[in-house]
C-alpha cells in the first residue's frame, strides 16, 4: 500500500527536496504541498493523505495550530501529523504531542531517518523512543496547559483492568516487548491491549494514548530529582 504524503513547509525548495526524496521510494507518493497552515489544513480535508509532513514554525496560522485543528476534525481520523522542524525544543514537542501529533523529528535528521519515521507514524506508531517519551512526560504532558481541562479519569472505566495496566506501561515509556517482560504476556498480546485501548478511547495512536494516561491520572509522573 503506498503511503500518500502532504508536506507543509514555508520554504519551497524543502518542499522539493522532501518531494524527490519522498517519491523515490516506492511505498511513498507526495500528493499535495501546503505553504503554511491554513493551506496545510485545506488540502489535508482535500486529498485526506495518509501522513502530514508538518513544520511547525509558518506564517499565518502556524503547524501547532494547523495540527490541532486536523487532528480534532472527526472526518480526518485516519490522518497522522509527523512534526518536522528546526526548532527541536521539548516544549514544542510537548505542544506538537498535546495537539495530537503522531511524531516529531529534527531537520537535521538523515534521508533514511525521515523515511523510517514516516513508515512509523504512518502505521499508526509513536514516533518518540521510550526515554524521549518519558522526559517530555515528566517536564510537561503530565500537567495540563493553561486552561486546558484534563479529561475525567471515569473515562478510563470502558477498559478492563489489564489494558489499564498495559496502558500504565505504555506511558512510562516501556516498549511492547519490555512489558510482555513483565507481565509474562506476548508481545502479540500486549499490542492487542494497546489497540483496544486506543479504540476505546479513540486515541489516534500509541502517542495520544501516553497523553489520556497522564492527564486522566491513571498515571503520575515523578518530579525530576525527585524535587516537589
Amino acid at each position: 500500500m503506498t503511503i500518500r504524503v502532504l508536506l507543509a513547509d514555508d520554504q519551497a525548495l524543502l518542499r522539493a527536496t522532501f518531494r524527490i526524496l519522498i517519491d523515490s521510494c516506492a511505498d511513498m507518493e507526495v500528493v499535495a504541498e501546503a505553504a503554511d497552515g491554513a493551506e496545510a489544513l485545506l488540502l489535508t480535508r482535500e486529498h485526506r493523505p495518509d501522513l502530514v509532513l508538518m513544520d511547525i514554525r509558518m506564517p499565518g496560522t502556524d503547524g501547532l495550530a494547523a495540527t490541532s485543528a486536523i487532528c480534532a476534525d472527526p472526518a480526518l481520523t485516519a490522518v497522522r501529523v509527523l512534526i518536522l522542524t528546526t526548532f527541536e525544543i521539548d516544549e514544542y514537542v510537548a505542544r506538537a504531542l498535546r495537539s495530537g501529533a503522531s511524531g516529531f523529528l529534527g531537520k537535521d535528521v538523515t534521508a533514511d531517518v525521515l523515511l523510517a519515521g514516516i513508515r512509523t507514524v504512518a502505521a499508526g506508531e509513536s514516533l518518540l523512543s521510550p526515554t524521549a517519551t518519558r522526559t517530555l512526560i515528566t517536564r510537561f504532558l503530565a500537567s495540563p496547559a493553561e486552561n486546558e481541562r484534563s479529561p475525567a479519569a471515569e473515562r478510563l472505566l470502558v477498559l478492563t483492568a489489564r489494558e489499564r495496566e498495559v496502558m500504565a506501561w505504555v506511558a512510562e515509556g516501556h516498549a511492547n516487548e519490555e512489558i510482555a517482560d513483565k507481565l509474562f504476556l506476548s508481545p502479540l498480546t500486549v499490542r492487542t491491549h494497546v489497540h483496544r485501548a486506543m479504540t476505546k478511547l479513540g486515541a489516534r495512536d500509541r502517542a495520544q494514548l501516553v497523553v489520556m494516561a497522564y492527564q486522566s491520572g491513571l498515571v503520575r509522573a515523578v518530579p525530576p530529582n525527585g524535587a516537589r
